[in-house]
């Protein structure tokens, strides 16, 4: 990492302050400086939520959410809302999800389901969650540089591509630790641990993995210590911060453990952690490895984070929107954890850019980014020519990811197909067994026991079968047209009968 240009550690205690009382910048104690959010902020959220939920209800009215994983989360929130333990038919019959991932942080969601029991619930949710993420650090960025800064940031975060991708693909537990890691980094740039500790533990109830993160902000918080008896802005400090950090650290790494080892393995039907298979050489089935043992670990450990260039490309794209001045603070280091299972993992798609596995980098890389500028002394000129870069990067990748399907006009074009699907699927009666069309999954888990049709796993002999048999191509899972012809053909002659057959939506029904 490079020196910042300003050594706030080097000052006297009365200069060592934030870097908003350097070199021209409005103080954090100057009027409407250090109290909440402005008018402002709360608009900017308030937009960037409308945008997500636009995105992400209409991604799923177009019958584009997946039973993989938006249904899955669906019906573990409803299980909650009906006050058991969560279960989720499409992972398997009656399938423990808390053996899958350890995430009790969905039961937040149980109160909303009650009073709108839909897969809207969660998009919404999600959209909330993530929107107001931006308030933490475009507030932390006015008091460091400015309110100018504080917008352009702001936009460039919540319009980043990872966060784009992240509520454009259905839902995820991690929309939990999106507002939360915002609110930890943010205290913990401005000195303030115990804060920082506050919001970081909670970590450990989103995912089993966060508890990984939790110990990265914990020997940050150790190393910065400064927030309890040190300068404010110090990343030295006092034995009490250290220690504070020491136990968050513990507290995170001794979580994941658990979870990994005892917890998820007690909880799971194959009495293991099932993602462990993602890292051993095996691939889980999800795309194979070369081998196992020592040499595959050390492979992976070491060339294998940064092979095939897929890997590379992607963490070059979650650099570039901070102009990479994001390596120039520590908070980057909270990355890690996450790019370094994703670069190890054997399963491809953790590797790219798609889906939602970069939504929880994007407040780590822009919480550095705010920190390096602001230990920068950056003014003037160069914080305008900053601003300006990273306003071309934002703008520059907005259209190649999920944000800009809300300019396509046939995001927007009404499908009379869309209409079929329903009157079809409005045939099945509530708390019917079904198997659907990974599309029709999502629209079917509010009220009946639904799995997904092809699925191995999926329970056998529903009472109804719906299939979408026009889905293009390159969106068939995971049947292909052929197979699932011959398991149509199938079900009839084990006695299913055609109850409606509309525009490429097929209905069956136990004789």
């Amino acid at each position: 990492m490079h020196a910042p240009t300003t050594d706030v550690t080097a000052l006297p205690p009365q200069q060592s302050g934030s870097p908003a009382r350097t070199a021209g910048r409005p103080s954090a104690d100057s009027p409407g400086q250090g109290a909440g959010p402005a008018w402002w902020m709360w608009a900017m959220a308030s937009g960037l939520f409308l945008v997500y939920m636009l995105l992400s209800l209409r991604t799923h009215e177009r019958l584009l959410s997946h039973s993989f994983d938006l249904a899955i989360f669906e019906q573990a929130v409803r299980s909650y809302a009906e006050g058991h333990l969560p279960v989720s038919e499409v992972k398997g019959p009656d399938f423990p999800v808390l053996g899958d991932h350890f995430s009790p942080v969905l039961a937040l969601l149980a109160p909303l389901y009650w009073l709108w029991p839909s897969a809207r619930t969660l998009l919404v949710a999600q959209a909330g969650l993530v929107a107001v993420s931006v308030l933490p650090l475009a507030q932390w960025a006015r008091r460091s540089l400015g309110s100018t800064a504080a917008v352009v940031l702001g936009l460039c975060y919540g319009l980043s591509w990872g966060i784009a991708n992240g509520v454009g693909f259905d839902f995820h537990e991690w929309a939990f630790a999106v507002p939360l890691l915002a609110c930890a980094l943010a205290a913990l740039g401005e000195g303030r641990l115990r804060a920082a500790a506050c919001w970081a533990l909670p970590l450990v109830l989103v995912k089993e993995d966060m508890g990984l993160t939790v110990a990265v902000i914990g020997l940050l918080i150790a190393w910065r210590g400064g927030g309890e008896g040190g300068p404010r802005g110090s990343w030295r400090g006092s034995w009490r911060g250290r220690r504070l950090g020491i136990a968050v650290a513990a507290a995170g790494l001794v979580w994941t453990l658990l979870a990994v080892l005892v917890v998820l393995p007690a909880l799971s039907p194959s009495g293991s952690y099932f993602y462990a298979s993602f890292l051993g050489g095996s691939g889980g089935g999800a795309g194979g490895g070369p081998g196992s043992g020592f040499g595959e670990v050390l492979r992976k450990a070491t060339i294998g984070l940064v092979t095939p260039e897929t890997k590379v490309t992607t963490l070059v794209l979650v650099l570039a929107p901070t102009l990479f001045l994001a390596l120039r603070s520590p908070l980057v280091l909270v990355a890690v954890p996450t790019l370094v299972w994703r670069g190890v993992s054997d399963y491809t798609a953790h590797w790219g850019t798609g889906y939602h596995y970069s939504l929880t980098l994007m407040p780590i890389v822009f919480a550095a980014f705010v920190d390096a500028l602001g230990r920068r002394g950056t003014t003037g000129a160069g914080l305008r020519r900053y601003l300006a870069g990273a306003a071309g990067v934002c703008a520059l990748l907005l259209p190649v990811y999920s944000l800009a399907q809300l300019a396509y006009p046939e995001t927007w074009r009404a499908d009379p197909r869309i209409a079929a699907a329903h009157r079809v699927m409005g045939r099945i009666p509530d708390g019917a067994t079904v198997q659907a069309s990974d599309g029709l999954v999502p629209h079917l888990a509010d009220r009946t026991s639904v799995s997904l049709y092809g699925w191995p796993a999926s329970r056998p002999e529903p009472q109804w079968i719906v299939v979408d048999t026009q889905v293009p191509q390159q969106r068939r899972w995971p049947l292909s047209a052929i197979d699932e012809s011959l398991a149509l053909a199938g079900a009839k002659a084990n006695g299913y009968r055609l109850v409606a057959q509309e525009d490429g939506f097929v209905l069956l029904g136990r004789s």
